[in-house]
């Protein structure tokens, strides 16, 4: 992919809309960065996305600012990651400073309170979208390690009420590191 001043300039506004108008965090910005990125500008494979968002939620901070990240150095190198950071935090930060000026009065507000209150059945939609499309990726796939890992950290969940999902991800990791060196290991073992 070329690199030019107009892949900055379609990088940094595809980072700064998406965040400016994308509202419930990076979970909700994730699948979306997908379907510009992949679907519509072909930027990305879906499964290099997919790749790009595990690390990005492994990785400490806000899940948006590190797909961001690696997605911009993905396609435009150190510029590029640079330039999709600052896509993705500037909204927010010009946002939460007007609200800081105004907070008493949004806080008060019964309109915007409301606002907030709907805004929540379409984050979960959107979180129940990336659940559906992940989880029948791994599925369509038909391996039976990552299809167990998927079943059984939903039973979990649901099951035993309180854990911590930081736990739920360590053995998650485990089994997954663990697989990948044995399945590097009989790679390496046979002819």
């Amino acid at each position: 992919m070329k690199r030019d001043h107009t892949l900055y300039f379609r990088l940094f506004s595809s980072t700064f809309l998406l965040s400016a108008f994308t509202f419930g965090g990076g979970y909700v910005i994730v699948p979306l960065m997908k379907q510009k990125f992949v679907d519509q500008l072909h930027w990305l494979e879906e499964q290099e996305m997919l790749d790009l968002t595990a690390i990005a939620q492994s990785a400490p901070g806000p899940i948006a600012v590190n797909a961001a990240i690696l997605l911009g150095y993905r396609v435009g190198g150190p510029l590029g990651a640079a330039l999709s950071i600052l896509g993705t935090i500037l909204p927010p930060f010009l946002i939460l400073s007007v609200v800081s000026l105004f907070y008493t009065a949004f806080r008060e507000n019964r309109v915007v309170a409301a606002v907030l209150k709907g805004m929540q059945a379409g984050v979960s939609a959107v979180i129940a979208s990336v659940v559906v499309d992940m989880g029948g990726d791994i599925l369509r796939r038909r391996e039976w390690l990552p299809t167990a890992i998927m079943a059984g950290s939903f039973l979990v969940t649901l099951l035993w009420d309180g854990l911590n999902v930081a736990w739920i991800l360590l053995v998650c990791a485990l089994l997954g590191i663990t697989a990948t060196f044995a399945a590097q290991r009989r790679k390496e073992g046979s002819p």
